[in-house]
């Protein structure tokens, strides 16, 4: 079994939850994520099964869309609902003032990363250390808003806002911040990841759907192939003698304008992405079974 699933995932499973779970319904061992998301957190996890594992790291620096729920006047530690209050002054905020603070966040921006991540500092991850009731210094990180917009008001007091960010951008961080400029404190209170890349969350398959396929013999039905992973790349087919080199991880002499390619088998096998440059194919990462 290979190719890419697109789960929606449910509110209180971690990214590994979701993983671990499929390899026991889909009896496969190689299955990774492009993007983790919080346990608090719903939407699109793309995930790669079997020899498509091999194609993770091309989807990891992927745009990702949220839709997220932003909560004002309460800062907690972990910059997200489920933590413990740690500050935060509720005050009435109009729109104009959200507007005006979230327009300090489009663009290019520099983000401390948050002591509930799983980022490392000398070997330890962070969450780690925050829950021994410990901190360290983090080095801010630069990240990229694409498009912040807010969208609504909650009947509740929280803000709705949608955001196309860059790989490594933490929103509950953001909340954070945009609380901070506001002088009053903000946290996260709801996200929904909706795409990655150009994979949407409206082509993604529920957990409960995916258990009944395979209970039925068909969740492969569910996989998209691993080449639409690179549907912008520019086809290619090898010959049959081609096709061998690329098997023993050969190179090849192209006339092709210099490029990424995703080559085929003469049977309509993808094989690999290839580089075209200098008049010579070869392979970025081979696909094939072995």
């Amino acid at each position: 079994m290979n190719g890419i699933l697109l789960i929606d995932k449910p509110m209180g499973w971690t990214s590994s939850d979701v993983v671990a779970k499929l390899r026991g319904v889909l009896h496969e061992k190689r299955i990774g994520h492009s993007g983790t998301l919080d346990p608090m957190a719903t939407g699109l996890l793309v995930l790669f099964v079997g020899r498509a594992t091999r194609a993770v790291e091309f989807a990891e620096s992927h745009d990702k869309r949220y839709l997220a729920r932003l909560r004002l006047g309460l800062a907690t530690d972990t910059q997200d609902t489920t933590g413990t209050p740690v500050g935060g002054t509720p005050r009435p905020v109009s729109r104009e003032e959200l507007e005006a603070a979230l327009s300090r966040f489009r663009g290019e921006i520099e983000q401390i990363p948050p002591m509930y991540s799983a980022i490392k500092v000398k070997g330890r991850k962070l969450y780690e250390i925050a829950r021994r009731g410990g901190e360290v210094e983090r080095r801010p990180r630069r990240v990229c808003i694409r498009s912040l917009s807010l969208v609504g008001e909650e009947e509740g007091g929280d803000f709705l806002f949608d955001i196309t960010c860059s790989k490594g951008t933490y929103v509950r961080t953001l909340c954070h911040d945009v609380g901070t400029v506001l002088g009053c404190g903000g946290c996260m209170s709801a996200l929904r990841r909706l795409r990655a890349g150009d994979f949407r969350l409206e082509d993604a398959h529920t957990l409960a759907s995916v258990i009944e396929a395979a209970e039925q013999g068909r969740a492969e039905e569910l996989l998209l192939p691993v080449d639409s992973l690179f549907a912008a790349c520019p086809k290619l087919t090898a010959g049959a003698a081609g096709e061998r080199k690329i098997r023993c991880g050969a190179s090849l002499p192209a006339k092709t304008p210099p490029g990424e390619y995703r080559l085929y088998g003469e049977s309509g096998e993808f094989l690999a992405l290839v580089r075209v440059r200098d008049g010579e194919m070869t392979t970025l990462k081979s696909f094939f079974e072995v």
